[in-house]
């Protein structure tokens, strides 16, 4: 599944369009590695999206068989293993 399908799928990004923007920017990384929205996710797979104001990284546990699924059932397709809100001093670097 490509990786923008599967962060709106997952709702972790509510629109597709947003997850490509994002990746395009280069704010999402797949393994370690930026990431394109093209990128093809798989289980097991640890994803990283770093914007100004949060930073989340998670771990695909599986992928969804359709592109709208019920939120309730969007948590059970990623594993959170670090979620942070920034504030906007950590991001100018202000003391």
């Amino acid at each position: 599944m490509r990786l923008d399908t599967f962060l709106k799928a997952s709702r972790m990004v509510k629109r597709r369009s947003k997850a490509k923007e994002l990746c395009q920017h280069g704010v999402v990384w797949v393994n370690g590695k930026v990431a394109k929205p093209s990128k093809e996710v798989k289980p097991g797979d640890i994803v990283e999206i770093d914007t100004v104001f949060r930073y989340i990284k998670f771990r695909i546990l599986a992928l969804p068989k359709a592109k709208n699924i019920p939120r309730k059932s969007a948590l059970r397709f990623t594993e959170i293993i670090e979620d942070r809100k920034k504030n906007l001093r950590e991001f100018l670097d202000v003391t």
